[in-house]
C-alpha cells in the first residue's frame, strides 16, 4: 500500500472539489489465460457440466488430461443453458516462478448467444484487467485474510479482560449462559480458528489501470513484496489478505454509488521500509 492525491468528485462530499489524500493499494494483474469454456445444462437438481471444449495452444505447466475433461459422446454441445469460463493464473510473469497457477471458473453476463460468440472469440487467448475494469468503476475484491491460527477470546473477539478478583480468570468471557437451555449460544465468544476466511469487500473504487510500473514503484520496494514488474490496478482503500496472496476481482454486485472520474494528482514513491 501506499498513499495517493486526487481530486474528490463525489459531488454530495464535503471536501467536493478539492485535493484530498488517500490510501491505495497497488495489485499486480498479469493476465488469465482462457483454458476452455464450460457447458451447462439445466436439471432438477441444478446446472449440470455436459463438456468442456479446451484450447490447443494450453501452456506445459498446466496438466490437464484432454481425454477426461471431454465428453466423449458429445465433444460439441448443441444444447446448453449456461456458458462460463475456465481460466488459468500465470504468477510467473509476476516473477513468482515457485508459485502454481491456479485455475478458476469465470461466469458471463448477457444473452446466450453473445455469452457463446465472446467465449469462443477468447478462448486460447489472454485476458486482461483494462478488458474488464475501468478507471472511476466500483468492484469487489475477494480474498483469504491473514491467519493467526487457534487464538483465544480477547485477541480474537476483542472482549475486556477480567478483573483481579473475578475468579482468577482473566482472558475468558465469564459466564457462557444460562442453565436453560442447555446449551452453549453461537453468539458467545469462545477460542478457536482466527483468521483465513475468505472474505469479500465491496464497492472497492478504481483509481487506475496502467502498464507503466514507474508511477508506481515505491523506493526500496514494497514491504514483503518487493517491485511491481507488469500491469497494475489501482485501488481506493484496503483489500483482504496479505501480501503475494491471490486476489479475485468481480463486477461490483451491490453497488450504489454511480462511477465517479478519476483525477490523480501524486501517488507517493517513497519509501516504506521506515528509513
Amino acid at each position: 500500500m501506499t498513499h495517493a492525491m486526487l481530486t474528490d468528485n463525489n459531488q454530495k462530499s464535503i471536501s467536493y472539489g478539492k485535493v484530498i489524500t488517500k490510501p491505495v493499494t497497488v495489485i499486480e494483474s498479469p493476465s488469465l489465460f482462457v483454458l476452455g469454456i464450460r457447458f451447462y445444462e439445466k436439471t432438477h437438481n441444478g446446472l449440470r457440466t455436459i463438456c468442456d471444449k479446451l484450447a490447443e495452444n494450453i501452456p506445459k505447466d498446466l496438466s490437464i488430461d484432454r481425454k477426461t475433461s471431454v465428453t466423449k459422446k458429445k465433444p460439441v454441445c448443441e444444447k446448453y443453458d449456461d456458458i462460463t469460463l475456465i481460466v488459468a493464473t500465470q504468477p510467473k510473469k509476476s516473477g513468482m516462478k515457485k508459485l502454481k497457477p491456479d485455475v478458476i471458473e469465470i461466469g458471463l453476463g448477457g444473452e446466450l448467444e453473445k455469452k457463446k460468440a465472446y467465449a469462443e472469440s477468447v478462448l486460447g487467448k489472454e485476458i486482461n484487467a483494462k478488458d474488464i475494469f475501468k478507471p472511476g468503476e466500483f468492484i469487489d475484491v475477494s480474498s483469504v485474510s491473514k491467519g493467526h491460527g487457534f487464538t483465544g477470546t480477547v485477541k480474537r473477539f476483542g472482549i475486556r479482560i477480567q478483573g483481579r478478583k473475578d475468579q482468577q480468570k482473566h482472558r475468558t468471557p465469564g459466564s457462557i449462559g444460562s442453565t436453560v437451555p442447555r446449551r452453549v449460544d453461537w453468539r458467545v465468544p469462545m477460542p478457536g480458528q482466527h483468521g483465513f476466511h475468505t472474505r469479500t469487500e465491496y464497492n472497492k473504487k478504481v483509481l487506475s489501470l496502467n502498464d507503466d510500473i514507474s508511477k508506481v514503484n515505491v523506493k526500496g520496494g514494497y514491504l514483503r513484496y518487493g517491485f511491481v514488474k507488469g500491469s497494475y490496478v489501482l485501488l481506493e482503500g484496503s483489500v483482504p489478505g496479505p501480501s503475494k496472496r491471490m486476489l479475485i476481482m468481480r463486477k461490483a454486485s451491490r453497488q450504489r454509488k454511480k462511477e465517479i472520474p478519476v483525477d490523480l494528482k501524486y501517488i507517493s514513491l517513497e519509501s516504506k521500509q521506515g528509513v
